[in-house]
């Protein structure tokens, strides 16, 4: 490698990439790769605002400023749609989430001759990073941590903890999983636990589901202004900022539309927002969810009809499609190939997608392509923030 070739981009996994090709661990762009190995920093590097950065898995590019990341988060998903040859009419403005924004998240605990441990897993390991600052959590999740340390080191068994963290309407729901309470000592520990926290839910899942242990009001999540109640591990977006920014974009898009096909609705992060102006039929798989969005449409009288459907066993069919104006799907990681098949030898001229993957979300744009439809707008978006994982808003007409 010549003298000073300098970092272009930064690839899918964070590494910094040189114009050869090369990949450069803890490179952001703008660095210069010295011809010793050695990384001469350049103007978008920023020292890591977190202790743990170094080893924790939960942050991989906090050495990365604003313009580096929010170029990150952009290039990935244009990277995306060009390997299906397609371009945006309109690129929208990269929204990238604060720090301390994260609403929910994932911790892991064990128990240790010492105490105990608590925090993410690090990079590539099991091994668990033990907190003692955290940039990426809402300070109300993070303050968390060292009560649940505590009840860990105290009544943890041998096996490793996982522990889910949401902030909801009434404050912190908290689901422990794989913890080993055994006797009235425990249970005891458990339920003082809870209450001294003030957590407005406490769950235990001994392997056979979640099962609430203290829940001293209905949970509920605040949809588009309808509270919706919210069941113990039920999916939601992992900021309000990035939310609103999504569901003022669909707004925006399917603006004019008087009925609209909300596909993998979940609660109805979309539904209620859309049930202003149209007729939502909102498609759900997960039990759960689809009676929470199916009761708060009943008390909100939004135009919210509930449907509970698999849209992956039985998408809805083109000739179903017809009835609507427009359809939003919002699929897990995998994308949505059968539904979007669907779409695609529909007569629908109007589609919004949102995608926490760009690579499945391309391969399903290109379908819609092949199909006549043209992606009007796309909207990168950094909602998990110092990380590798970017999600994205798109408008396809035809």
């Amino acid at each position: 490698m010549s003298a000073g070739e300098e970092i272009i981009r930064i690839a899918a996994k964070g590494d910094g990439v040189t114009a050869s090709g090369a990949h450069h661990k803890g490179a952001v762009t703008g660095d210069i790769i010295l011809s010793s190995g050695a990384i001469e920093r350049g103007p978008h590097f920023q020292e890591p605002p977190c202790q743990h950065f170094a080893t924790c898995g939960g942050c991989t590019l906090q050495n990365a400023d604003d313009d580096a990341l929010t170029r990150f988060v952009t290039e990935r998903v244009l990277f995306a749609a060009n390997s299906q040859s397609i371009e945006p009419a309109e690129l929208l403005p990269t929204h990238l989430s604060p720090p301390q924004s994260r609403r929910r998240a994932t911790l892991h605990a064990m128990r240790t001759q010492k105490g105990a441990v608590l925090g993410f897993k690090a990079s590539g390991s099991h091994k668990i990073v033990n907190l003692a600052e955290c940039q990426i959590l809402r300070p109300e999740l993070f303050a968390m941590a060292a009560p649940l340390r505590q009840l860990i080191a105290q009544h943890g068994g041998k096996r490793p903890v996982d522990i889910n963290l949401t902030l909801t309407d009434q404050g912190v729901d908290c689901s422990i999983k794989h913890f080993e309470m055994e006797g009235l000592e425990a249970t005891e520990a458990v339920l003082a636990f809870a209450e001294a926290q003030r957590l407005a839910r406490l769950s235990l899942d001994l392997g056979y589901g979640a099962e609430a242990m203290r829940e001293p009001e209905p949970l509920t999540i605040t949809l588009s202004g309808v509270p919706v109640s919210f069941p113990s591990g039920a999916f939601l977006q992992a900021t309000r900022d990035a939310e609103a920014m999504m569901v003022a974009d669909a707004k925006t898009m399917l603006g004019g539309a008087q009925s609209v096909a909300d596909l993998f609705s979940g609660l109805g992060t979309f539904a209620f927002a859309l049930g202003d102006e149209a007729q939502v039929s909102a498609f759900e798989a997960a039990r759960e969810p689809y009676l929470a969005c199916k009761s708060a449409a009943g008390r909100s009288q939004r135009r919210v009809d509930a449907v509970h459907r698999d849209l992956f066993r039985n998408p809805v069919q083109s000739a179903e499609l017809a009835k609507f104006d427009a359809a939003l799907l919002d699929p897990p990681r995998a994308g949505a190939r059968e539904q979007v098949a669907a779409i695609a030898e529909s007569g629908l001229e109007r589609v919004v997608y949102v995608s926490c993957n760009p690579a499945s979300w391309a391969r399903d744009a290109a379908r819609l392509a092949e199909a006549g439809f043209s992606l009007q707008k796309l909207r990168p978006i950094g909602q998990f923030r110092w990380s590798t994982h970017v999600e994205l808003v798109s408008y396809f007409t035809r």
